[in-house]
């Protein structure tokens, strides 16, 4: 996938919390799943992206903005796990 297809995935399916601004609290626009949540059951699904679509009820280009997403605010967003975890 290019940047621009990576960039309107992103636009398509992902927004700021307005409650918590910023990458660390950014959602899916349709579902308000949080990213760092994804993510983190992404992780424990061993990477599996369709699992996260399927358990979560969830169009797989929703889940694929997120995991671009969360490549591009790594840190941030572990970090926001971490303190969910703690």
């Amino acid at each position: 996938m290019s940047a621009v297809d990576d960039d309107a995935l992103i636009r398509d399916n992902i927004e700021e919390n307005p409650y918590h601004p910023g990458p660390a609290d950014a959602r899916l626009r349709q579902a308000a799943v949080p990213v760092w949540a994804l993510v983190t059951y992404w992780h424990a699904a061993d990477h599996d992206a369709a699992r996260v679509a399927t358990d979560y009820h969830l169009p797989p280009e929703a889940v694929a903005a997120a995991l671009v997403y969360y490549r591009r605010h790594e840190a941030v967003i572990e970090a926001r796990i971490a303190a969910n975890a703690a």
